[in-house]
Formats: C-alpha cells, sequence, structure tokens
C-alpha cells in the first residue's frame, strides 16, 4: 500500500465538471467549479416512511431531478437484502445506473459495527460487515465507502483504535481501488482537531474524510449520536478547514432556508470558499435534512444555493 501523496489521484479521476445552469444569458459561458451529486439520505422519508420510492430506483430519480451522480446508503436496502442478494441487488442497481447514466461516487455505510472499539474482535468484525459494501462499491464503480468511527468514548483510546480500524480496513479496501473516508457523523468523530490527526496518522492513500457542511455536535443532551439538541458543538468552519485536507467527497448538508433561499444555519459562501481554499476537485454532495420542505423541494434549495457560489 503506498502512502499518502496528496495528490488525490483517485478523488480526480472521479470529479466532474459540469455547465452550470444559469438564469440570464451572462452566465451561459461560466463553468461550475464543482460538480453537484445527490445523497440518497435526503430521500430518506420517501424511501423508509412514505414508501413512495423503491430504493433501487434512486438512480431513476436523481435523473428526474437533475443530478448526474449520486451517493447511496447501505441501510436504505435493507429490506432489498431480505429479497434479493447481495450479488442479485448490485447488478440491479448497476443497470439502473447504466440505463438512467448516472455516475455512482460512494456509499455511505452504517451500522456496520464498531471500527473504533477497544474490543479488537469486534473491530475485526466490523471489518467483515463492511467488506461486502466495499466489493459492492468496487462493481458500481464507486471511488469510496464512507465509514464512521463509533465504539469507544474516551478519546485517547478512540483515537487509537481508529487507527487500527482504518488501517485495516483500508489496506483491504486499497485491492478494490476504494477510498475508505470518514465523516464528522457525532461523537469523537464530531471534533474536527481529532478526526484530522486520525486521518494523518493513518497515512494511507486510500484514506480520507468526508467533510459535511452541519454534523459537528459532539455531544447531544440526550446521549443520541445523530438526534436531538446538541450540547457540544464544534465550529462547523473550523471543522471544514480540519478535514478538507484529507477530503475525497463533501456533504453539502442543508436543515431550512430563509425567504431569500439561505441556509438559515450554515453560511454556505463561506463554506464552499473553504472548499475552494484547499483545492478541493470532488462532487458537492447534497443532503438535505429539514423539516419544514419536502425532500424533493429541500433538495431542488439546496442545489440553487450550491449554484449561486459554484462558478
Amino acid at each position: 500500500m503506498k502512502r499518502r501523496k496528496f495528490n488525490k489521484l483517485i478523488t480526480s479521476l472521479s470529479s466532474g465538471i459540469i455547465m452550470s445552469n444559469g438564469y440570464s444569458c451572462s452566465n451561459l459561458n461560466k463553468v461550475d467549479k464543482y460538480g453537484i451529486s445527490l445523497a440518497q439520505w435526503s430521500l430518506h422519508k420517501m424511501i423508509k416512511l412514505d414508501k413512495t420510492l423503491n430504493p433501487l430506483d434512486f438512480a431513476q430519480k436523481s435523473k428526474e431531478l437533475g443530478f448526474e451522480a449520486i451517493e447511496y446508503v447501505s441501510t436504505l436496502y435493507r429490506p432489498i437484502l431480505e429479497k434479493l442478494s447481495i450479488k442479485e441487488m448490485t447488478i440491479e442497481l448497476i443497470n439502473k445506473s447504466k440505463e438512467h447514466e448516472i455516475k455512482n461516487l460512494l456509499i455511505m455505510v452504517d451500522d456496520e459495527g464498531n471500527l473504533s472499539s477497544s474490543n479488537l474482535n469486534e473491530i475485526k468484525e466490523a471489518i467483515e460487515k463492511h467488506k461486502m459494501w466495499i466489493e459492492m462499491a468496487s462493481k458500481l464503480e464507486c471511488h469510496s465507502v464512507r465509514v464512521n468511527l463509533e465504539g469507544e468514548d474516551q478519546l485517547d483510546k478512540w483515537k487509537e483504535n481508529s487507527i487500527k480500524g482504518l488501517t485495516m480496513l483500508s489496506e483491504f479496501a486499497g485491492n478494490y481501488n476504494i477510498n475508505i473516508i470518514v465523516e464528522n457523523h457525532g461523537g469523537n468523530s464530531s471534533n474536527g482537531k481529532d478526526l484530522a490527526e486520525v486521518i494523518k496518522n493513518v497515512n494511507l492513500d486510500n484514506c480520507g474524510t468526508l467533510p459535511d457542511f452541519g454534523n459537528f455536535c459532539i455531544k447531544r443532551k440526550n446521549r443520541s449520536l445523530y438526534d436531538g439538541p446538541c450540547d457540544i458543538e464544534y465550529d462547523k468552519y473550523e471543522g471544514m478547514r480540519d478535514l478538507m485536507p484529507y477530503a475525497k467527497a463533501v456533504s453539502a448538508k442543508s436543515y431550512d432556508f430563509d425567504q431569500f433561499g439561505n441556509e438559515t444555519t450554515i453560511d454556505f459562501k463561506k463554506m464552499m470558499d473553504i472548499v475552494e481554499e484547499f483545492n478541493y476537485d470532488g462532487y458537492l454532495g447534497i443532503e438535505y435534512e429539514g423539516n419544514n420542505h419536502s425532500e424533493v423541494d429541500g433538495i431542488e434549495l439546496t442545489k440553487k444555493l450550491i449554484q449561486k457560489y459554484n462558478s
């Protein structure tokens, strides 16, 4: 396994630059800085709650919404895997993405064990559970699999265990030309400085980050990793700067918008300036998680806001 070269070779091969969807003649010759992809979690209510969207039709729905690249979420396929084998499901997704001319970027993997556990057997078990998603990502021609670093609260132990788990998983993924990327996703991983330290110490070309504009809550009042009022939050802009040197994907998180179309909790211009500051050349993945708009409307509002600063 080659050590980190900071040339982001794999990411650059999968990045895209698309023409701007401007609203005036003066915008017709402008080229977007970043391609815009759709994270499947933006549609999780339609898939899980309303059941109006089959996750196998994610590529088709994304095409209808004007996207050319997508990011899958593993947990949304659990009902499918009760009926199909992982091989059958993968073939179906490959065919769908080809039919609708969609580029597959990555798979976000959740609930497959604790890669940061102080129990080595737990780490090994988690690695085994992640393997099928890495193999699936390779067949889909994705560039990355996003993982979580959970299983230990004590910071020093978490760092040590995370380095161990990520190293083993990344070495396996390297055989498939797949990156292992970590998102700031609750708990210790939402401390940008600490997560960056872990990635730096893993020091493998195919191990990096997926900085998310909004997931910087380290501790919630109800002790949940993902839901509930935040008690301790890391500065989101500082966190982005911590994580961007290792970024192989970026999540443009959004929650709500004001009457002018601006996100009410995140300064998108500031975020995109930070992304540009580190010469990122991949996609910005839209991940709408709000409740005041439909998922489709939230996606469209996020897309327009990105386009505002994307040329």
